[in-house]
């Protein structure tokens, strides 16, 4: 019974999450909009906290004080020509949030019980610390590029580079579910931040819009991948809208610049 009361009041928060994003699409509702997602993931945190087994209590309200102190003092003091920077660092914040419960989650397996993981529940934790860890990355960088605090640095062969770094990535990735191992591990997650880097460095100011709302989208499905993991299916829900509402924002920004999203991010 207890189990079916949380399940339950996930599914309230989801469905807060949706009505609160439908309200954001209109100037008159995107208030309220924020408020009904602001409460959505209320519920979803006070419930987590009657979850079974959960520990530690005081260390996790102690980050929540932090992390929120933090974000209301920074949005307070925003000014709304920076709002994209702000979005970026939130972004970047949503995607090493992912990356970190999939790297417990791997770190947690020993040698002996690597392969007892079921494949896809591997995969999903794979990916959502690979496509966590760039969005994560990435974003920082955009953050700094738009605070004009890092000019565009290109470079020979740039992109054969990068291409080389995902693929190091994705092969580290599915050799650790073979062969597990904490250094395997941390040279995967080294690989996907240095492609999040590496990737952000040479696109433009005029194209970061675009870059960022990409990531936005990137750090929806990590979330929705973390969610499968846990279980959780609150996380899965609101991962699911964030990365298909980011995505279809990425295509229309990029079709209205008329600029192709593969001419956005492999220019060079």
């Amino acid at each position: 019974m207890h189990n079916i009361i949380i399940q339950i009041v996930y599914y309230a928060s989801a469905i807060l999450f949706i009505l609160g994003l439908k309200r954001m699409s209109s100037p008159k509702t995107a208030t309220s909009g924020i408020q009904w997602a602001g409460i959505g993931m209320l519920l979803a945190v006070i419930v987590t906290f009657l979850s079974p087994n959960m520990h530690n209590f005081a260390l996790m309200l102690l980050a929540i004080a932090i992390g929120s102190m933090v974000a209301w003092m920074a949005a307070k003091k925003v000014a709304m020509t920076a709002m994209p920077e702000m979005i970026a660092m939130y972004n970047g914040m949503g995607g090493g949030a992912a990356a970190a419960i999939a790297a417990i989650e791997l770190f947690k397996l020993s040698a002996d019980t690597a392969t007892a993981m079921p494949i896809t529940t591997f995969i999903l934790a794979i990916s959502g610390a690979l496509i966590g860890g760039i969005s994560f990355s990435g974003s920082i960088l955009a953050f700094f590029k738009l605070r004009d605090w890092l000019k565009n640095i290109y470079f020979p062969m740039q992109q054969v580079v990068n291409l080389c770094i995902l693929a190091a990535a994705i092969l580290l990735g599915a050799l650790s579910y073979f062969w597990h191992s904490n250094f395997i591990i941390i040279l995967f997650f080294a690989a996907s931040l240095s492609y999040g880097i590496l990737m952000t460095m040479s696109i433009g100011g005029a194209d970061m819009p675009v870059v960022i709302s990409l990531y936005n989208a990137f750090t929806g499905l990590a979330v929705a991948c973390e969610g499968f993991v846990l279980n959780n299916i609150a996380l899965i829900i609101a991962g699911t809208i964030v990365g298909s509402a980011g995505t279809l924002l990425t295509m229309l920004m990029a079709k209205a610049m008329n600029r192709s999203l593969v001419g956005v991010l492999f220019a060079r």
